[in-house]
């Protein structure tokens, strides 16, 4: 999910928030955006272990958003065929007493969908001063956004690697969302991807998921994507905004660059096409990373999914301005070099200079077509979203990066692979 993966921005930053709320908001950034890759994590109860934690659980009670009685106002917000399916979920888990008794919570800072966390209190705790519960998570999928991705093919995805291993397993379906595995692992941070030994298991996953075998047609679609999301972008904007952003120019830049980086040997594998540092969690105790929500998942040509990835460490969804960019954090050739060295090597031979060089050519090339991609879906998401971010200012930031790189990455699109 395109999703700045931080429970508590929002309210924390709101000014009228309290200081006890805003120790709340800091808590609840590792408790309510949590995954694991632990496959019992639904067997075993989680406990509120400490103080801070436990002054959390009190605070939200007071609050009215995790009311202990079939989850206070919030239970309104699911729907009746999801409530159902959680009750009937609960009814099967023995340290249950009330599958009734659910609590609500809702997780700010989703941009495509709504995200809510339910939670049952469990008996099985000896200390009753630190309650333990289940956790599940309800998606509840937003309006208006069917034009990025086709959700069948998404929930096909979302099964496939449940079935894989790769991430949470799905609970069950509703007419308008699904409910998930809610799995414990600490979502990364923008400064995380920069870390040398995190990203190299970042590398080592991506090829990984690169040579899943997924079922169903292996097409490339970035191209069909760009042209679909550019006749959305002009049919959705004003004048001002089509002219402000040359997208009477686009389908000629889109064909363009299609071509370019159509020569030489293109390497496609099953690609996440969003890997920011939100859609990837880890286990602290076992280092054991797991990529999430594939929204926007298909086979691609491998060099964009590692563009892409490159393109998001300029990007800190964490701060005031989430939709200001840095690029002055885009990492340097030797951090470049040191990723896809790694990447190339999980093939099982030491690759050559040549191959790497190779390589990351193609990906600096990519980058193109990240910045294209991610600038429509700016535009398009500031018309049918009505979350708060700012998507034209982000846009237009993707697209200044196009114009200003664009010559000097193609200079070298004659280049060959050796």
């Amino acid at each position: 999910m395109r999703c700045l993966y931080h429970v508590t921005r929002t309210w924390y930053n709101n000014s009228a928030v309290t200081l006890a709320q805003r120790h709340l908001a800091t808590a609840l950034q590792f408790h309510f955006c949590s995954s694991s890759h632990s496959r019992n994590s639904q067997s075993q109860p989680l406990r509120l272990s400490s103080a801070t934690e436990l002054n959390s659980y009190s605070i939200l009670k007071s609050m009215g958003s995790a009311e202990k009685n079939r989850g206070g106002g919030h239970l309104s917000s699911i729907p009746e065929e999801a409530t159902r399916i959680l009750k009937s979920l609960a009814a099967k888990w023995p340290d249950i007493t009330d599958a009734n008794a659910l609590q609500v919570i809702p997780l700010k800072g989703a941009m495509t969908n709504e995200v809510y966390q339910i939670k049952w209190l469990t008996n099985s705790n000896h200390d009753e001063s630190l309650p333990r519960s289940r956790k599940v998570l309800v998606r509840i999928y937003g309006a208006g956004v069917d034009i990025f991705f086709d959700r069948e093919n998404e929930i096909r995805t979302f099964e496939f690697m449940s079935k894989q291993g790769q991430g949470p397993r799905l609970l069950g379906r509703f007419f308008n969302g699904r409910i998930e595995e809610f799995i414990r692992a600490r979502t990364l941070t923008a400064a995380d991807l920069r870390d040398p030994e995190i990203s190299a298991i970042i590398a080592t996953k991506m090829k990984e998921f690169h040579n899943l075998d997924m079922p169903g047609p292996k097409t490339v679609l970035v191209w069909n994507r760009l042209r679909n999301w550019l006749n959305e972008a002009k049919r959705l904007s004003t004048l001002e905004e089509s002219e402000h952003f040359r997208l009477n120019v686009m389908e000629d830049e889109i064909s363009a660059l299609e071509k370019n980086l159509s020569t030489g040997c293109q390497v496609v594998g099953f690609c996440h096409n969003d890997l920011q540092y939100g859609n990837i969690m880890m286990d602290e105790e076992t280092r054991l990373i797991t990529i999430i929500d594939y929204e926007y998942a298909s086979y691609n040509h491998v060099a964009y999914d590692i563009a892409n990835h490159f393109c998001e460490m300029a990007a800190d969804y964490h701060t005031e301005t989430p939709h200001i960019l840095d690029y002055s954090n885009y990492p340097g050739l030797k951090e470049r070099r040191r990723f896809v060295y790694i990447y190339l090597s999980c093939s099982g031979n030491q690759p050559s200079d040549l191959e790497v060089d190779y390589l990351i050519k193609e990906v600096e090339k990519y980058t193109l077509a990240s910045h294209l991609h991610w600038g429509l879906w700016g535009i398009i998401s500031e018309h049918v979203n009505k979350i708060d971010f700012d998507y034209m200012e982000y846009a237009r930031q993707r697209f200044q990066q196009y114009w200003a790189k664009k010559s000097e990455v193609l200079e070298h699109s004659s280049s060959t692979k050796p």
